[in-house]
């Protein structure tokens, strides 16, 4: 069974990598919204330097690395909702339903391939980019960019925990592009991509830094800044973690309730 999970993993890499035109297309609005924000947040830290507690060269390594898990870890978007919705709404998932294997693991494989090529493919490219004209902060070593790659991965799984759930909600709703554009919403905001998290004032910071969309950008950005050392780091992987199988789990509860509800009504 492992064997077919990394089978379909490696075809959702293969997939995503014919689509040559539209990587190049990412990378290309990856990096124009990244110059963007970086002249913002340097405009904004000349104003108040270490806002947050990053100084101007952390600020501009953390523009580049939301551009860079942008896709990865779905902060506007698993990259797969939008067809699960459809075979949904289609009935078409009946036909994934009658496969011998689990729907959530098969789509969690597929989506990690997609996510490990979205790194590569959309990923690498900007941050190079970035690096090359405003050398901002680097890992300290290679020890420093595997625990940057441990969060980046954790990040990916409760990404896709997160639009999974949210696909999940088309077996109850007409329309899951509600359910979507709220997600959507809530990424874009609580995952840091405008600010980071901790330039959020008061509780609202503190509730935010508490979501799951903060395992998605504002943990991996700070495990690459080295801002967690020892236990902290531990505790960051923890709270990744403990989001990752909340929402895997209730993901599972939600499969498990839809394909009673697709079995009597004779889907």
């Amino acid at each position: 069974m492992l064997r077919l999970y990394a089978t379909v993993a490696a075809g959702g890499f293969r997939r995503y990598a014919t689509y040559r035109v539209a990587t190049a297309a990412g990378v290309f609005t990856n990096s124009v919204f990244g110059l963007v924000l970086s002249y913002t947040y340097i405009a904004l830290w000349d104003e108040r330097p270490h806002l947050g507690g990053y100084s101007v060269d952390d600020a501009l390594a953390y523009v580049w690395i939301g551009q860079a898990l942008l896709t990865v870890c779905g902060l506007m978007g698993g990259g797969f909702e939008e067809e699960l919705i459809e075979r949904i709404r289609t009935g078409d998932i009946a036909v994934d339903l009658y496969r011998p294997a689990d729907l959530q693991a098969w789509w969690f494989s597929a989506n990690a391939g997609r996510a490990a090529f979205q790194l590569l493919g959309r990923g690498v490219a900007p941050m190079t980019l970035g690096a090359l004209v405003f050398g901002f902060t680097l890992p300290s070593g290679p020890a420093g960019w595997a625990a940057f790659l441990l969060a980046v991965a954790l990040g990916s799984v409760v990404g896709f925990a997160l639009w999974y759930l949210v696909a999940m909600s088309a077996f109850w709703l007409l329309d899951g592009q509600g359910v979507v554009q709220v997600a959507w919403l809530g990424g874009l905001f609580f995952s840091g991509m405008l600010l980071p998290l901790n330039v959020f004032p008061g509780a609202l910071g503190e509730v935010a830094r508490m979501l799951p969309w903060a395992s998605l950008l504002q943990v991996p950005a700070d495990v690459y800044l080295g801002k967690y050392e020892g236990g902290e780091l531990a505790g960051a992987y923890a709270f990744q973690g403990c989001w990752a199988l909340v929402l895997l789990g209730a993901g599972r509860a939600a499969q498990a309730m839809a394909t009673r509800k697709v079995v009597v009504q004779g889907g």
